[in-house]
């Protein structure tokens, strides 16, 4: 059995503004999925919930949570997020941070709504258990270091981790490239993001292969440098 976690779903592959396009979504679609696997979907905006079910309404182990996730140090079970009208249909934009939104619609009018959130370890441990997630693929508009800098990578078991590192800093994505080669990731190459935004990193398990920053390749190396 594989299972497939998306943490910020978007409106998956109904989005009129990617051209229906979703790389997590499409990667899933094209494998050759059996009734054993798993899929869990995540999105915090309301407003995308019904796409997503269409989205995935020809999958029969599907659970798609209308939850925003957040790090484990987050404090109460519901969080503000903010949007702007302007960012129909699918409002890509929405964070919890008001900075991101108007970074991306400097002269639009803001909104914010409160949305249940859940800590991520506990949601892992609630719906993952035991289980090897073979794809954790994150894309939280700006919360992406904090989940995976709370998370004790070491008690759990995934394979592979997408991740997008468009709004992190240089210090930041150096910090976060340093705990995922520590936790024993190396890089992979381009993860599910359609704009080239996210990075794959691979679980190793030949102890060798589990080095530092300065033992990634190249390419990481000059992501890093010029970021």
């Amino acid at each position: 059995m594989s299972l497939y976690i998306q943490i910020g779903a978007g409106a998956g592959d109904q989005d009129k503004s990617t051209n229906y396009e979703d790389g997590f979504t499409n990667f899933v679609k094209n494998k050759n999925i059996n009734d054993m696997d798993k899929i869990l979907v995540v999105e915090a905006n309301p407003m995308n919930i019904e796409k997503l079910n269409k989205s995935w309404k020809n999958f029969k182990n599907i659970k798609i949570f209308n939850l925003a996730i957040v790090h484990d140090n987050f404090e109460g079970d519901k969080i503000d997020l903010f949007y702007t009208p302007d960012d129909q249909p699918s409002y890509q934009a929405t964070s919890h941070f008001k900075s991101h939104v108007q970074k991306h619609y400097p002269n639009s009018e803001i909104k914010k709504i409160s949305i249940k959130s859940k800590k991520i370890s506990n949601f892992l441990l609630e719906e993952a258990k035991d289980e090897i997630i073979e794809y954790f693929a994150i894309d939280a508009e700006g919360m992406d270091y904090d989940l995976i800098m709370s998370l004790d990578l070491g008690k759990l078991n995934i394979q592979n981790i997408s991740i997008e590192f468009l709004h992190l800093d240089k210090l930041k994505r150096k910090k976060l490239i340093n705990k995922l080669a520590d936790s024993g990731y190396s890089f992979k190459g381009s993860g599910f993001d359609i704009n080239g935004y996210d990075l794959m990193f691979q679980k190793k398990t030949n102890i060798f292969l589990k080095f530092k920053t300065k033992y990634f390749t190249p390419s990481i190396k000059k992501f890093i440098k010029h970021s």
